[in-house]
């Protein structure tokens, strides 16, 4: 009896390996756990190599092993989990730590691609071509549920779907050199200006200092005046003066005027010409109408005579130059209204200077000036200029003030810009710099009674479709770095399963009896922007999954930089 069932446990165990169609690996093991199958005599457990089995008892619907690992082919050990709930025996004969060697029952799907099923779906009587489209998880065929091969028609209709994601891939990876390509010539942009905002600021400094300079030379000069009595009486010279002004004005708004009129005459010859002209190419002349036929030789002479000469290009500028102001022609009349006659304002003793060389002239002059600026500066002689001092005098110095304003007031810009370019250019932008080139892009998407949008770097809001106010989701503060497990459906849009780029909105809108808005962008590869889902997990706080071509990686396009290969990856 005891050779008979030795025979029988051989006939089994030959079974056994005979049902995987390849005789060194049992029913359920994968290739990568065949090494583990392969003594001829004996089993050893993958986690406890000092268990030794004898092959009759792999796969006998009984496990032996604390990893479940000599039954691959069905479900004895489906309740080796941690999740699962365990005896004291259980603790005391394998250990706290209880799992499973093996990922599953390995299916192998010719003409798909393998996969493992869950031990607990081993010969539950359930068809899961999911996973198993060749049925062969089901090999006991409980209850009469006999699964049939499908791999061939799931296989065929995912390697077209699987085409398209290829295609779509290639598509994602070239839009993301192009961003890459932009986001780096936007890069360059920012160095520029950052160059040339240095050399700007540079200037705008030296211009400074010597604007601060000129107020003072204009305030110590005007200091330095001789004040005349704000009654005295305009000599023949300031007459002279006002007059020539008046007649220069007017002879400036003459000459506007005539330019004017002439433009406008030139306008509607040249309008009439071309009616003209369109009238002798476009008559009939078959048609006898004596008038028109003269009408037609009167124009003809007119555009074979002499017109005169062309506008001359030349010669309008001439007319702007000499209808600009006399101050920016070089002739300031404010310089010679104020003028009187000297010996009738003064006398002879106060001008004699007038009377002396032009070269002692000047330096007599600036010594005096010096004079008496130093006299009021150590409050020896009062300054009157604050009271005395006459119109043109005020407005020099009010004119250096306001030009030294404007120049502070352009340095103190770039130096803003200077900051603002600085911080743009160290901000935290994606691998490879990308997101600058998607910068203020929006994507939207409609959900219900709202539309979501989502902008790069910027804000998420939400937006009533019955009209109303925009509600702010948030503003964009930073970028982070999540991990997801997430589906992805059969056109390849999810985020899939790995490490994501995500970016965290804050300070959005108040939400009523609740905090401020706060959305988090959690992006995955795509080959166009799109909103994909977005779920509100707490109260005014959401989740929003875009996909984006700016997060497929170049090599395997595992999207948002992170995941690699393994997992359910999107495209």
């Amino acid at each position: 009896m005891r050779s008979v069932g030795a025979l029988l446990c051989l006939e089994y165990a030959a079974t056994v390996y005979a049902a995987s169609g390849e005789a060194s690996r049992p029913r359920g093991v994968g290739p990568e756990f065949a090494k583990f199958y392969k003594d001829d005599s004996t089993f050893s457990c993958i986690s406890t190599p000092s268990i030794k089995l004898p092959l009759s008892r792999l796969n006998d619907d009984y496990c032996d092993c604390p990893d479940g690992s000599d039954e691959p082919g069905t479900s004895a050990c489906s309740h080796l989990s941690p999740l699962y709930p365990h005896t004291l025996v259980d603790h005391s004969s394998t250990g706290s730590n209880i799992s499973l060697s093996l990922p599953g029952f390995y299916c192998k799907n010719k003409g798909h691609v393998p996969s493992y099923v869950p031990f607990t779906n081993v010969n539950d009587g359930i068809c899961d071509y999911e996973l198993c489209c060749d049925g062969t998880e089901e090999w006991d065929h409980v209850g009469g549920v006999k699964c049939e091969d499908r791999c061939q028609q799931i296989g065929k209709e995912f390697r077209k779907l699987d085409e398209a994601r290829q295609k779509s891939l290639g598509s994602a990876g070239r839009k993301r050199k192009e961003l890459v390509v932009e986001a780096g010539r936007l890069r360059r942009e920012v160095e520029d200006r950052l160059q040339s905002l240095g050399t700007e600021i540079e200037g705008s400094e030296v211009k400074v200092r010597q604007l601060e300079v000129e107020l003072v030379e204009v305030e110590r000069r005007e200091k330095g005046k001789v004040v005349r009595s704000a009654v005295q009486k305009v000599g023949k010279m300031g007459v002279l003066v006002g007059l020539a002004k008046q007649r220069s004005e007017e002879l400036r708004g003459t000459l506007e005027r005539v330019r004017e009129e002439r433009d406008a005459s030139r306008g509607r010859v040249q309008e009439l010409e071309g009616v003209l002209m369109t009238f002798k190419e476009e008559y009939n002349p078959n048609f006898n109408d004596e008038g028109v036929k003269r009408a037609v030789r009167a124009w003809e002479e007119y555009a074979a005579r002499d017109k005169g000469p062309e506008p001359d290009a030349a010669h309008d500028r001439d007319l702007d130059a000499i209808t600009q102001s006399d101050k920016d022609n070089g002739l300031d009349w404010a310089e010679y209204e104020g003028e009187g006659d000297e010996e009738s304002d003064a006398g002879v003793l106060f001008a004699f200077e007038y009377y002396l060389p032009s070269s002692l002239r000047h330096w007599l002059d600036a010594n005096l000036r010096t004079l008496r600026t130093t006299l009021i500066d150590s409050g020896i002689l009062a300054d009157t200029s604050s009271t005395s001092t006459s119109t043109s005098e005020s407005k020099a110095v009010q004119a250096a003030q306001s030009r030294l304003d404007a120049a502070r007031s352009d340095l103190a810009n770039h130096h803003k810009s200077l900051t603002s370019h600085q911080e743009d250019l160290d901000s935290n932008m994606g691998p490879d710099d990308i997101f600058r080139a998607l910068k203020g892009q929006c994507i939207a998407t409609d959900s219900g009674e709202y539309t979501y949008e989502f902008c790069f770097l910027d804000k998420t809001t939400q937006k009533p479709k019955k009209g109303g106010g925009h509600t702010n989701m948030g503003n964009f503060v930073r970028m982070e770095t999540v991990f997801v497990d997430e589906d992805v459906d059969s056109k390849g849009k999810g985020l899939g399963k790995g490490e994501r780029i995500a970016m965290r909105h804050e300070g959005g809108q108040h939400c009523w009896n609740g905090p401020n808005r706060s959305t988090l962008v959690v992006l995955g590869c795509a080959e166009v922007g799109e909103v994909w889902r977005i779920m509100e997990e707490e109260k005014c706080v959401y989740r929003m999954e875009v996909g984006t071509p700016a997060v497929c990686d170049l090599v395997g396009m595992g999207g948002g930089g992170g995941g690699g290969r393994g997992g359910r990856d999107e495209l």
